[in-house]
């Protein structure tokens, strides 16, 4: 999965997708312990597609964050600083 289509998703999209990746890297660790992988490439796909959106989910964090803080201080000088 590349990170642009990662970022088409929405924010609840994404927690979505990430409880499926988790649940997917649990199975397929299971599996490699039970039995054979077919493909062992497929753990650490999925561990990076993890990766990849909280990587998503911590930028949009921090970016509502930002704009909350740019508006507060905004607001802030609004009122500190009264004209004459």
């Amino acid at each position: 999965m590349k990170i642009a289509e990662i970022r088409e998703h929405s924010t609840e999209e994404l927690y979505n997708l990430l409880e499926e990746l988790r649940r997917h890297s649990f199975d397929l660790r299971a599996q490699a312990v039970t039995e054979k992988l077919e493909n062992p490439s497929q753990l650490t796909k999925t561990r990076r597609d993890v990766a990849r959106v909280l990587t998503v989910l911590q930028q949009r964090q921090i970016k509502n964050i930002e704009s909350t803080q740019h508006h507060l201080e905004k607001q802030h000088a609004g009122k500190a600083a009264p004209t004459k």
